[in-house]
């Protein structure tokens, strides 16, 4: 099997600060929230891992009400000042004691907190999959910078569908059905 493919046993979701803060300075955010849920309900079909994170929540509020009203209350939402999630104590060690190797992510801002998140997983030694059609920024061209340099990076470009249906890699895997109805 190709080590650029997504491996559910080593896979886990992060969801940085989609906080209702940004709902209306993010132009494509009810878009985004939308594609997030349905990875959500995905991952939580195949029984992925997934994280979530909030920047300065005592300013900005917490995680929209969509996303927040689709994880399991079991999923841990950790709170953060530093830009990067691995600033976030106990993060890497989450990780860790999940075995998580590839990392999808996710969120906002895309040349900001979700850039050096990328970098400083990459630095880690993590497989960062980053999900394009779900990262944004309050301007597109500081989105499409924060994307291009993550990529250039060594980060692997993927989407909610290519990344539900790499994990499954077969229409016999037993959750096909489930999964299929959440993006058609």
């Amino acid at each position: 099997m190709n080590s650029r493919l997504l491996q559910r046993a080593k896979t886990a979701l992060l969801i940085i600060d989609m906080q209702e803060a940004f709902r209306n300075i993010i132009p494509d955010f009810v878009e985004i929230s939308s594609r997030i849920v349905t990875l959500i309900r995905g991952f939580q079909i195949l029984q992925i891992p997934i994280i979530l994170t909030e920047q300065y929540p005592k300013g900005l509020g917490h995680t929209a009400k969509e996303i927040a009203d689709s994880v399991d209350r079991a999923c841990k939402i950790y709170e953060k000042t530093t830009f990067s999630c691995c600033g976030i104590d106990d993060f890497i060690s989450e990780l860790n004691e999940k075995s998580v190797e590839q990392i999808l992510i996710c969120g906002i801002e895309a040349h900001i907190c979700v850039n050096q998140t990328a970098h400083d997983l990459l630095s880690r030694g993590f497989q960062v999959h980053l999900l394009v059609d779900c990262v944004s920024s309050r301007f597109k061209w500081n989105k499409q910078i924060g994307i291009n340099k993550i990529l250039q990076s060594g980060a692997i470009a993927s989407s909610v569908e290519m990344a539900l249906f790499e994990i499954m890699r077969e229409s016999t895997h037993p959750c096909f059905k489930q999964i299929q109805a959440l993006i058609k």
